[in-house]
């Protein structure tokens, strides 16, 4: 027995008076039920009431001295308090009786009060001087070896602009005026241009490293800092850089592209039109070239043919202009033209009028404006003029000669902007993730009438249902967009048409997922995902304009499912549609096959945990979306319907079609991927982050698997059973899981994760 100054019945109360007088309010029903509980323990003996009663006394409080012995008793003990215990204070106060005399069986009396009077550790863990035990999580993966694992060789890249984001520019904070919020967005991109990160996708001779995948890892990170960082980051190194690189030639390099990395040059992309928005093709503004003066003149010719939505449009001095151009009286298709806007002194050049768009919804760091220009004289040689050149004697001339293909592949130069988008879109995901999951591990509520700790929101089945199926879909798709990237960059492959296909599918899916998680995300937080400062506010607010600008996305699936049928080999109009129909209806037709019974009610976990299966589950969809779109579209057109109307009247199929190739993309890469992890233990945790994503996708479209005969209504409530129990494995390691993604804590400003 240790030395302590009170007898074996008093000491086990200690804690208790502790807490209870720690607020200096003892209210008569608490008296109540303390002296009720003393009156029932038979351990304590008539001395041991006595001395208990008196400190009960509210007119002669126990004194100062006597609280701080209480204090040093408990200390001293150096017991644990252990708040996954169904009752927290009872425990500690056992341990440590136990340390000053011999093994002491639990005491009801003091769950009686410790159930009656409600006392939660949280209410009281901060006056003891003792650990804390929380056991929210486990150790048994390591974040750190998650995190390399997905960026593999871009690892040191990423880690390296963590540093950089330490810098005081970089500190996140509340602007109310866009001006001053403007301001700073700007200086912290000129911070990230003098570290070399503008230009790291240029070539090495402009101040680049000609990394594209490395700059997409970048603008994901500093999405992490705030919204309008990486949009005004994209906007003058991605696309009006880009257009310089992917659109123009050597001169336009060399005479710009280190201006532009180095932030030297703003300047900012104007292809968008207040009465056009996704429709680039049928863009209004014209440049006009004149024989006379050998210029290119940049006119917009009615009211809402004007540029709109233009970010960096009122810092800028330069515009990467997309208008039809008319040589000799012909429109040989949009193009793109270097338009100077302002001067050195920052005044807008004659000719040019740039209006602020004012307040968003988000990114009102970004300086949003509409532009209109009246015959503005340009150089003809500002004609970015990669794909179609102004010859010297004044002729037209481009080595594509279909003005279709022209313009698609101008525009497929600049889909590296569409992954970013996305990657920016799933870096909003993931931080809104990251907030809610440490949320989770900490906050509590309800309990049974047993319990007197309430249960972390993270053991709820519903909240794991909620989180955990997007933590497995963020990790699949920071997967395939790092593939898809790999494979755009590739310069090796010249023709593009099959990742823009894919692009444009992806772009789609993975910016409405965004959306979708961090709204649950809002609303897993409660009344503090409200609050700015727990920044998922902001988040919502600015990845809620992903879904719409580089391609509004119900479009975008469009333009993916009729890449999927045209077998990425013909352009779909009326003229070429049969070939193509033949084309699907003998790759297609027999692949399509009755579904066994036995396979559709097949319900052990050997199988639904088979990638096998999930894979022909995603392939079979597409395939049959396919194969009856080109069914419908052939009708159509067999009864005298418009090539374009007969769309018009498929646009439903055509959008499920896009989602299902789209989400199949998305599987295959993944689990390719997973293969190739060497660790064993690494390598289950991703393939249960594959079964979870599989299951959850095909749970989602249940009811079309169900019309189509794929599964059985056994099999989807199998399958429904199967989702829920792997969030349940998943629960141990969910925090080392958002903990993967790789967002440093000087980043996670967010009050509630701390």
């Amino acid at each position: 027995m240790k030395n302590n100054d009170y007898t074996l019945g008093v000491l086990q109360y200690i804690p208790f008076f502790y807490v209870i007088w720690s607020d200096d309010l003892l209210s008569a029903s608490e008296i109540n039920v303390v002296q009720s509980a003393i009156e029932r323990d038979e351990s304590l003996d008539k001395k041991d009431i006595t001395l208990l009663n008196s400190w009960l006394n509210t007119d002669k409080p126990p004194l100062n001295s006597e609280i701080k012995s209480w204090q040093h008793t408990v200390s001293n003990s150096e017991v644990r308090l252990i708040e996954s215990e169904n009752y927290p204070l009872s425990g500690l106060s056992q341990r440590m009786t136990t340390f000053y005399f011999s093994e002491t069986p639990v005491n009801k009396s003091l769950e009686h009060i410790e159930l009656n009077l409600g006392i939660q550790p949280n209410h009281y863990k901060h006056l003891f001087d003792v650990e804390v035990k929380q056991e929210t999580t486990s150790d048994y993966y390591n974040a750190k070896e998650i995190d390399t694992i997905v960026k593999g060789e871009f690892s040191e890249i990423v880690s390296n602009l963590h540093d950089v984001l330490k810098d005081p520019v970089f500190d996140w904070d509340i602007h109310r005026k866009k001006e001053d919020f403007r301001s700073r967005v700007l200086a912290q991109v000129q911070h990230l241009a003098s570290k070399k990160y503008g230009a790291m996708a240029y070539p090495e001779a402009y101040g680049g490293t000609n990394d594209m995948p490395g700059y997409a890892f970048i603008f994901e990170n500093i999405m992490f800092v705030d919204g309008s960082l990486a949009i005004k980051f994209g906007v003058q190194f991605g696309l009006f850089g880009g257009s310089i690189q992917k659109l123009g030639t050597k001169p336009h390099h060399d005479k710009y592209l280190n201006k532009t990395g180095e932030t030297n040059l703003l300047g900012c992309f104007a292809m968008t039109e207040t009465g056009h928005g996704s429709n680039v093709r049928g863009i209004k503004t014209t440049a006009t070239y004149n024989s006379k003066t050998d210029t290119i003149v940049i006119h917009t010719p009615g009211k809402n043919d004007n540029k709109e939505y233009i970010g960096n449009a009122l810092d800028s001095k330069m515009a990467s202009v997309f208008a039809q151009l008319i040589v000799n009286g012909k429109n040989e298709g949009v193009h793109a033209i270097l338009v100077p806007v302002r001067d050195e002194n920052h005044k807008l050049l004659p000719g040019v009028r740039i209006e602020d768009n004012g307040y968003k919804l988000g990114l009102n760091g970004v300086d949003n404006g509409k532009i209109w220009f009246n015959q503005v004289h340009v150089p003809k040689e500002n004609l970015l003029n990669k794909y179609g050149n102004i010859k010297e004697d004044g002729s037209y001339f481009s080595e594509i000669k279909n003005p279709n293909k022209r313009f698609f592949t101008m525009l497929g130069t600049l889909v590296g902007g569409r992954i970013c988008v996305a990657r920016a879109g799933l870096g909003g995901a993931k931080m809104a993730l990251t907030i809610a999951v440490k949320h989770a591990l900490k906050r509590r509520q309800f309990n049974n009438n047993l319990k007197i700790q309430e249960d972390l929101l993270m053991d709820y089945p519903t909240h794991q249902l909620r989180l955990t199926p997007a933590i497995a879909k963020s990790y699949v798709y920071d997967i395939t967009l790092q593939h898809i990237m790999k494979v755009y960059s590739d310069d090796s492959k010249l023709d593009k048409r099959k990742v823009e296909t894919q692009v444009a599918g992806l772009k789609s899916i993975i910016t409405w997922f965004a959306n979708d998680t961090i709204q649950e995300c809002r609303e897993a937080c409660g009344g503090k995902g409200y609050l700015i400062e727990n920044r998922i506010a902001d988040l919502k607010c600015d990845v809620d304009i992903f879904t719409t600008f580089e391609g509004d996305n119900n479009v975008l699936l469009q333009l993916c499912a009729k890449g999927v049928l045209s077998d990425f080999k013909a352009e779909f109009n009326s003229a070429g549609f049969t070939s193509v129909l033949k084309l699907l209806s003998s790759q297609i037709a027999d692949k399509i096959t009755t579904i066994n019974p036995i396979y559709s009610n097949k319900t052990d976990s050997e199988h639904l945990y088979n990638s096998k299966f999930h894979k022909h589950a995603f392939e079979y969809r597409t395939r049959r979306l396919t194969y009856t779109l080109a069914m419908r579209i052939r009708d159509y057109i067999k009864k005298g319907v418009p090539s374009y109307q007969a769309f018009l009247k498929v646009q439903t199929h055509l959008l499920a079609l896009g989602k299902a190739y789209s989400c199949e993309l998305a599987y295959s890469t993944f689990i390719d991927f997973t293969e190739n992890i060497q660790d064993k233990k690494n390598k289950d945790l991703f393939k249960k982050l594959g079964n979870l994503y599989a299951l959850h996708e095909i749970r989602q479209d249940a009811t079309w698997y169900l019309e189509q005969g794929y599964i059985g209504s056994t099999k989807s409530k199998a399958i429904r059973q199967r989702v829920e129990r792997l969030c349940t494995e998943l629960r141990p390691h969910v925090g080392v899981l958002v903990d993967g993604f790789g967002i440093p804590n000087h980043i996670l400003t967010a009050p509630i994760t701390k």
